[in-house]
C-alpha cells in the first residue's frame, strides 16, 4: 500500500496540467455529456484513475453514510454543478465518486460506465456491498449511479442503497434498479475496490413493521413522530386513525413513493432521520420513545442529550451493532423492527 501511495503521488504529479484540459474537455466539473471521454482525453484520464490507492469496501460504505448528516445533520443537497466542501460534485457520480475516493469533482456518469479504468462490468448476482449500479443512456436528466449495499432478504428482489438524488439529496433506501429484464442500469466494480475486504454482514436486527390505519401501539407513536419531524402536524397518541393515514399518504406522495397509507420497509427508509448527540425536535422523541420500549428511562424531551447517548449506546451493544452513539438505518430497524 505504502508503494502504491507512494506511485500515486508521482502519477498525480506527472499528469496534474494534462487533467485541467481533460477535466474542461471531459465535463468533470459540470453537466454529464452525451457520451465518454475522447481519446486523448481518455487516456489521461486512465493515468489518474490509476493513481488512487485501493478502498475497502467497508470505507466505501463509511463515507457514503457520511452525506447523509453532512449539512447541519441533514443531507447534502443535489447540484449537478455545485461543489460540496469536500471537493466533490453534489450529483450521483459526484457523490460515487467520493465514495470511492476518486479525483475530485468526480468523472461523471458515462465515465464511470465506459472507462475500464474505473470499472469493470459484473452480474447482477455477483454484486457486493460497495458496488455500483449505473443508467448511462440517455441525457444528463436520466442518467444515474447508485451504489449498492445489500439485498434486502434472500430473495434478492430488492436492496439497500445509497444515492444522491434530486430534490431529495443523499438518501438511503430500498431500490429494484437493474433486477428487471432489460433495465438501463448495469452493474459495475470499481477497479481501485479491495474486493477481498467484504465486510461481515450486520447481525439481523429485524424486519421493518408494517404499519395502517386501526393500528396502535409505540411504534405508531414513532412513526408520528416522523411525521411530525417532517412538517406534519397531527397529535402523537399511538393510534394509526384517518389523520394519521391522511398524513402518511402526504408523505408517501411528496417522496414519490406508492400512496397506500401503509408504513412498509419504503416509507419506513424515507421517513427516518440520522440524529446523534446534539440534535433535537421530534425525530429525537422518536428514537427516546423507542429506546424506552426497550428498557430505557428516559425523558421524552426531544433532545439527544448524554442520556440518550448512553441508552442508544447501550440498545447498540446488545444488539450486536456498530456502537457509535447515532441512530441511523440500521439502528432505527432494530428499534423498531424488534
Amino acid at each position: 500500500m505504502a508503494r502504491r501511495s507512494r506511485t500515486a503521488r508521482r502519477a498525480v504529479n506527472g499528469v496534474a496540467m494534462a487533467s485541467a484540459v481533460a477535466i474542461a474537455a471531459t465535463g468533470f466539473l459540470g453537466i454529464q455529456p452525451a457520451a465518454a471521454a475522447p481519446a486523448g482525453t481518455q487516456a489521461v484520464a486512465q493515468q489518474l484513475a490509476a493513481a488512487y490507492p485501493e478502498v475497502s469496501r467497508a470505507e466505501v460504505l463509511r463515507r457514503a453514510a457520511t452525506w447523509l448528516t453532512a449539512n447541519n445533520g441533514g443531507p447534502v443537497p443535489y447540484s449537478q454543478t455545485s461543489v460540496w466542501r469536500d471537493g466533490y460534485r453534489q450529483d450521483c457520480s459526484g457523490y460515487v465518486s467520493m465514495t470511492l475516493g476518486l479525483w475530485k469533482s468526480g468523472p461523471n456518469t458515462v465515465e464511470l460506465a465506459g472507462n475500464r479504468s474505473l470499472t469493470t462490468p459484473i452480474t447482477v448476482g455477483g454484486l457486493k456491498p460497495g458496488d455500483l449500479l449505473i443508467d448511462a443512456s440517455g441525457s444528463n436528466t436520466t442518467r444515474h449511479v447508485v451504489l449498492f449495499e445489500k439485498w434486502t432478504d434472500s430473495s434478492h428482489s430488492s436492496y439497500w442503497a445509497y444515492e444522491q438524488r434530486g430534490t431529495y439529496g443523499t438518501t438511503h433506501r430500498t431500490l429494484s434498479y437493474g433486477l428487471s429484464s432489460g433495465s438501463e442500469y448495469k452493474p459495475y466494480r470499481a477497479v481501485n475496490i479491495a474486493d477481498g475486504s467484504t465486510p461481515t454482514p450486520p447481525p439481523s436486527t429485524g424486519t421493518w413493521p408494517v404499519l395502517k390505519q386501526g393500528a396502535t401501539g409505540t411504534d405508531v407513536r414513532t412513526v408520528q413522530y416522523l411525521l411530525r419531524s417532517r412538517g406534519y402536524s397531527l397529535d402523537v397518541d399511538g393510534s394509526f386513525g384517518t389523520d394519521t393515514d391522511a398524513k402518511v399518504r402526504s408523505f408517501q406522495s411528496s417522496s414519490g413513493l406508492a400512496v397506500d397509507g401503509v408504513v412498509g420497509p419504503q416509507t419506513w427508509s424515507a421517513l427516518i432521520r440520522t440524529i446523534h448527540l446534539g440534535a433535537t425536535g421530534d425525530a429525537v422523541r422518536g428514537a427516546q420513545t423507542q429506546l424506552n420500549a426497550h428498557g430505557a428511562d428516559l425523558v421524552v424531551d426531544g433532545s439527544f442529550g448524554t442520556a440518550t447517548d448512553s441508552a442508544t449506546r447501550a440498545f447498540q451493544r446488545a444488539k450486536g451493532l456498530e456502537v457509535d452513539g447515532s441512530v441511523g438505518p440500521v439502528t432505527w430497524q432494530a428499534l423498531v423492527g424488534s
